[in-house]
């Protein structure tokens, strides 16, 4: 392995761990290798390599990841933990995929617990953090976390698995895909699809582990949703993700998922809709060395916390659509995305135009 390879991956991790980097792309094109990092959700171009010194970069991350080097056709996935100066360690999950001018290559930068933020660093309001700190004491139930592709429902789920593991006194089980941070404490399940351990299988499984609370990483299908339903039914709390709009639009997802309105109505306690957005760099208004001339640095959430009451619970009975359910409960207290989003601007966290951007995601 060329020495000049393993260097070049040891500094583009220091690199992107220094800049709060998510991900790291590594395209292979006609005549160079691009690197671009994401930061807050955006990519920007870092560095570009002739292709020469691709294949030895492309074999040092297989070695790594523990891929075979030989297999340049087939999709691979894999992962791997590397020591940064500073006895500092990060985890690293790979996807590379074949493309017309070689593999592609993402390492996603996954952070250590430590790093979990809190609901508050999250971006959610007092009012809304006391709405879940009430949902958190229940011993069943349900609570979901909705959006699009990228707007942190997996990391406010860890929030709230992080604070309900503080105890340290309740069996606690999750089903992922994949596994984002390692929680000492948790009992935590990667998906196999290959040997038949889905969502659906592995939830089934759990639930004959003596859990008190169960993490499944997002409903997908109806037979996970069923199953999802009955175990807040019957003595459980469960977490989980749907990929819907708004939160009052996860009720009739589940619905057209075949699940019946009255068990929806006796197991939902709370429905948490989000998206993320930039926030404005501190240190400029244009754009500054700090935040890579872009005028933002960081990312923070704009939410809203659906909680159910009778009123509710009754509109669901009824196969109420959305909007009325949005309107109920926002009649109850419930804060817009759209109202958190503008809170935020005239609080100078954020501008007018992440949030419009946003919502109109």
């Amino acid at each position: 392995m060329d020495a000049s390879a393993v260097s070049i991956i040891e500094h583009l991790l220091i690199e992107a761990h220094k800049q709060k980097v998510s991900d790291i792309h590594i395209d292979p094109g006609e005549k160079d290798v691009r690197v671009r990092f994401r930061v807050d959700g955006q990519l920007i171009d870092r560095k570009t390599f002739p292709m020469a010194i691709f294949r030895d970069l492309l074999g040092r991350i297989k070695i790594l990841s523990h891929l075979r080097t030989d297999e340049h056709m087939t999709p691979q996935d894999g992962r791997f933990r590397i020591e940064l100066p500073g006895k500092h360690f990060i985890d690293i999950r790979v996807s590379i995929v074949p493309s017309y001018y070689g593999e592609s290559v993402v390492l996603r930068l996954l952070a250590d617990t430590s790093s979990i933020p809190s609901l508050t660093e999250l971006g959610l309001s007092d009012e809304d953090q006391k709405k879940i700190l009430k949902v958190l004491s229940h011993s069943s139930g349900m609570i979901l976390v909705t959006g699009p592709t990228g707007s942190g429902k997996t990391t406010t789920l860890y929030t709230i698995l992080k604070m309900l593991n503080a105890g340290n006194n309740r069996s606690i089980l999750t089903i992922e895909d994949p596994i984002e941070y390692a929680i000492p404490g948790v009992r935590q399940i990667q998906t196999d699809p290959h040997h038949g351990l889905t969502f659906a299988t592995g939830l089934r499984a759990l639930v004959r582990q003596d859990p008190d609370i169960i993490m499944v990483g997002e409903i997908r299908d109806k037979e996970t949703a069923y199953i999802a339903i009955h175990t807040a039914l019957t003595g459980h709390l469960l977490l989980s993700t749907l990929h819907t709009n708004d939160a009052a639009t996860a009720i009739p997802r589940l619905v057209d998922m075949g699940i019946d309105p009255y068990l929806i109505a006796s197991t939902v306690g709370m429905i948490i809709g989000q998206r993320l957005i930039r926030k404005a760099c501190p240190n400029c208004t244009h754009g500054c060395e700090k935040c890579n001339h872009l005028g933002y640095k960081g990312r923070v959430g704009i939410f809203e916390v659906m909680h159910s009451n009778d009123a509710i619970q009754d509109a669901i009975m009824q196969r109420a659509p959305a909007k009325v359910l949005r309107s109920i409960a926002a009649k109850s207290g419930m804060r817009s995305m759209e109202n958190d989003g503008l809170d935020k601007v005239e609080r100078g966290i954020t501008r007018i135009e992440e949030v419009v951007a946003a919502i109109l995601e």
